[in-house]
Formats: C-alpha cells, structure tokens, sequence
C-alpha cells in the first residue's frame, strides 16, 4: 500500500471515528496532495513526493509553534503541536547521528574537501545519500561544519 493510499484509508477511519485532530489533519494533507496531483497531472504520486509533502506541512507547523509560544499562545501552540505529530507519524523514522557521522566520513574521503569552503559540495552529497529518509538538514549542516573547520 502507497503512503497516498495510507492517507486516504486512514483519512475514512477517521471520519467514521470522528477524532478530530487526526481528521483536520489529514484532510490538510490530503489537500495538499490534491493540489500537488492537479498541478503535476498525474493520478498519483510517489511515496518521495507524498513525504516531501508531509515535511514542508511538518515545517510549517514546527514553525508555527515557534511563534505562538512567543506570542503566549499556548492554545494555539498545543494545536500545532497535536497536528505535527500527526503529520510526523507518516514520516520514516529519523536517520540516527551514528548513520550521518558514518555516511559524512565516507564523503569526506571521497570528496576530500579542502576547508570550510567546501561544505556546500558535502552537504549535497549527504543529502542525497539520505534521499526520501527523514533527516533534518540543520543537524547535517553541523556536523559538516565541525568536520570541515
């Protein structure tokens, strides 16, 4: 079963069930899905496209909290935080440092950068080792930076 499909199975189950931040959730995502397939053409998309999907809806939220936490509006903050777990349970679980630190090494040996200056050409090769798995970028990026300085 497709992670498209998934969504929309579990989308049914939680209109029949009526739990409500599950059913607003999905209904978010499955929009931005609809919308994705009507802009591509396409019947339907692949499981890359769908967690693409899901992670700028994850990041918008994560986002979203940032700034009712600082405007204390816990309210709203709890109802991001509800939705971004949603939203998290359909991504693969996350890369483990360990694996990054493995994948960096081996680029770095590959590559063999000369400085600093070369933390663009690293990072995208470690980005793409990590292709449609759930990595944050941000701890990527810090771990290039403290291996290349």
């Amino acid at each position: 079963m497709s992670l498209q499909q998934k969504i929309n199975s579990d989308l049914k189950e939680a209109i029949k069930s009526k739990k409500e931040p599950l059913l607003s959730t999905l209904r978010l995502l499955k929009a931005d899905i609809q919308y994705e397939l009507t802009k591509t053409g396409a019947q339907d998309l692949a499981d890359e496209q769908v967690i693409v999907l899901i992670k700028r809806g994850y990041a918008k939220r994560m986002d979203a909290i940032q700034m009712y936490e600082k405007a204390n509006r816990t309210d709203l903050a709890e109802k991001e935080k509800v939705e971004s777990e949603v939203l998290k349970s359909y991504l693969p679980p996350d890369v483990s440092e360990e694996e990054i630190l493995k994948v960096l090494e081996k680029v770095i040996l590959e590559l063999k950068p000369s400085g600093p200056k070369d933390i663009g050409k690293v990072m995208g090769k470690v980005m793409a080792e990590f292709k449609g798995k759930n990595i944050d970028g941000s701890k990527v990026s810090a771990l290039v930076k403290s291996k290349l300085s």
